[in-house]
């Protein structure tokens, strides 16, 4: 299995324990009741790995965008979505260790499992042979999705593809105000990070309402939309 899959990404390790310990989710650790660490470790350090690589590509390769675009792209290139479709390239679901119940309800296919085993590769490679080695791991990966601009016309989507990097930080849209006629009616939503309000908009639906907070959300932080 390991040979195979070094092989497939065209790094071989010197600990092949950290590539096993990249490979573990907590529901094979929880069953077998193992010492060795899963990969949540792993993939806390990846995250942050990968966020210093693709900052570091946009900044030197893109230097003609200004700083909130910058932040668009490099969202959209590092979003769950983006890191399940990598791990599908190397077929990466086909090598984690995954307790039965995962098994039986398609963990090994599923985009939050799979984009946290690819975050514990990087930290696995890095830890393994350094930033080096983890940049020639990445940069392939991130050449290609930079090259697709990402769409923001979804701007509730877009705010939640940053926020949700941070399993801890919670996006909430409050419904704080309605006026006018039935026939005319006005919507005011706030949407709070946690318990703090982080941006709002008004709107003839709520849905529309919705998105104009979350685009002033993306303003504040930066993001142009």
């Amino acid at each position: 299995m390991f040979e195979e899959f070094q092989e497939t990404i065209g790094y071989r390790f010197q600990n092949d324990a950290l590539l096993e310990t990249a490979f573990t989710h907590s529901s094979f650790k929880n069953e077998r009741g193992l010492q060795r660490d899963c990969n949540e470790r792993l993939e806390f350090l990846g995250d942050s790995v990968l966020g210093m690589i693709s900052a570091d590509y946009f900044y030197h390769n893109l230097s003609h965008l200004p700083e909130g675009d910058m932040t668009k792209r490099r969202a959209a290139c590092v979003c769950e979505k983006s890191l399940f479709e990598f791990a599908q390239e190397i077929d990466l679901g086909k090598y984690i260790l995954l307790g039965r119940g995962e098994e039986r309800t398609g963990g090994r296919s599923r985009a939050s499992i799979l984009a946290d085993a690819f975050e514990a590769v990087i930290a696995a490679i890095y830890l393994d042979g350094g930033l080096d080695a983890a940049r020639t791991f990445v940069l392939p990966f991130l050449k290609r999705a930079a090259k697709q601009t990402p769409s923001f016309s979804d701007y509730k989507t877009a705010l939640q593809e940053i926020i949700q990097k941070n399993p801890d930080e919670h996006l909430s849209y409050v419904l704080v105000g309605e006026s006018g006629p039935d026939h005319q009616k006005s919507f005011e939503v706030e949407v709070h990070l946690n318990s703090n309000v982080i941006g709002s908009g008004i709107g003839r639906s709520k849905k529309a309402a919705e998105q104009a907070a979350a685009k002033a959300a993306l303003e504040l932080m930066g993001v142009r939309v």
